[in-house]
């Protein structure tokens, strides 16, 4: 016979409640007993019944986490960590794929809602003002898109994006191409701007080439309008359009860094695979997971049982938060960037004279190396 509740009540002294209570709502339970309570089911191999609980907690344990493209090597990190994350927190997570396409993250959501205790929307094609809606149904938390109003966990794109061009100007780069990415895309606003912004600082050109698809054919397909447009360099939406974008290019017999500089953003695995190395934006995805599924549970998602469906995210007990958290982003420098048209000539160093010069020994100042700008705040 399966190991029930009561047989765990019995072995621990407790009451049935106590036990039920130290799994649903665990800090309500004093320490010391909710060890031995734990100990004692551990010792029977009982396990809660989790649809059960949630017939009597109003929770499912369960959250869901819907992605724009499962095989952009950008979201695997971000699904791994939060999962991890979920599990220490004794939640199982839901991925679902959208391929890019809004009307298929509506959808999901309606779908998840009824199933999980709130829903981690990441890199959303949606409007604002239909994620604001969905939000009304099912406790949500946006990553990689600034919402208003709502929990949001952002990477910031667009100072990853004025080090990528600052980096570029440095190296005498003045004409460059920003290759865009999905129109709807919050990052490829961020970073048009930016870029836009760090371009006429530094007294160079900038040139948009887009919307794009955030893919490596996407980059691919627009290396012949790169090679006719006469920049020296390149930042791209993403480490997989830059990736296409040095292959198309090679297809070409355009060098890359000897006549076009790339930068990527995103530091994937692949960043390190190709030949050359890309130079790439790095984004904290990991953390980007980790913490969205904390501050989705940090909201009191409780909701009383029976509330499921529409209203029931702003039902009576159900706590909001409109925290939103900004991750720092960080320019790595590889193989796939190199000396523009207008680089400087590096002066070389001058032969120390003997002692017989009337000069006297010479000095030559050192040039500083062209650094990242530390984050500023958003124009």
């Amino acid at each position: 016979m399966p190991v029930t509740i009561r047989d765990v009540a019995r072995a621990s002294g407790v009451h049935i409640s106590t036990v039920s209570r130290t799994f649903s709502a665990p800090h309500l339970v004093n320490p010391d007993t909710r060890v031995r309570v734990l100990a004692c089911a551990e010792d029977l191999g009982y396990r809660p019944n989790r649809a059960a609980r949630a017939l009597i907690t109003g929770r499912t344990h369960n959250i869901g986490l819907i992605i724009a493209d499962i095989a952009n090597p950008f979201f695997p990190p971000l699904i791994k960590a939060a999962e991890s994350q979920a599990r220490h927190r004794d939640y199982h997570v839901f991925v679902a794929d959208t391929n890019e396409d809004p009307a298929t993250e509506e959808e999901l959501v309606h779908a998840l809602a009824k199933q999980v205790d709130g829903v981690l929307l990441c890199s959303p094609r949606m409007s604002n003002s239909l994620i604001e809606q969905l939000s009304r149904e099912v406790p949500l938390v946006v990553v990689n898109r600034q919402v208003t109003g709502l929990p949001c966990v952002l990477m910031d794109v667009g100072q990853g994006a004025r080090a990528a061009v600052e980096h570029l100007v440095g190296l005498g780069h003045r004409r460059i191409a920003l290759l865009g990415g999905p129109r709807s895309s919050w990052t490829n606003r961020e970073m048009r701007r930016a870029a836009g912004a760090a371009a006429r600082a530094g007294h160079a050109e900038l040139t948009v080439l887009g919307p794009n698809a955030p893919t490596v054919g996407g980059g691919s397909a627009v290396a012949e309008q790169v090679r006719r447009s006469g920049v020296s360099a390149v930042l791209a939406y993403n480490d997989l359009m830059a990736i296409g974008l040095v292959e198309g290019l090679d297809a070409l017999g355009v060098r890359v860094p000897q006549e076009v500089s790339v930068v990527g953003v995103d530091d994937s695995t692949l960043s390190r695979l190709t030949r050359p190395k890309l130079t790439t934006v790095a984004t904290p995805t990991a953390t980007a997971g980790r913490t969205a599924v904390d501050m989705l549970l940090q909201q009191d998602i409780e909701s009383p049982r029976g509330a499921r469906g529409p209203g029931a995210g702003t039902a009576l007990g159900v706590r909001r938060t409109t925290a939103q958290v900004m991750l720092q982003t960080d320019l790595v420098i590889r193989d796939s960037t190199g000396p523009g048209p207008h680089a400087r000539p590096a002066r070389p160093l001058a032969a120390r004279p003997g002692p017989a010069s009337p000069r006297g020994p010479e000095r030559t100042r050192a040039r500083p190396p062209v650094t990242p700008s530390p984050p500023t705040a958003e124009e």
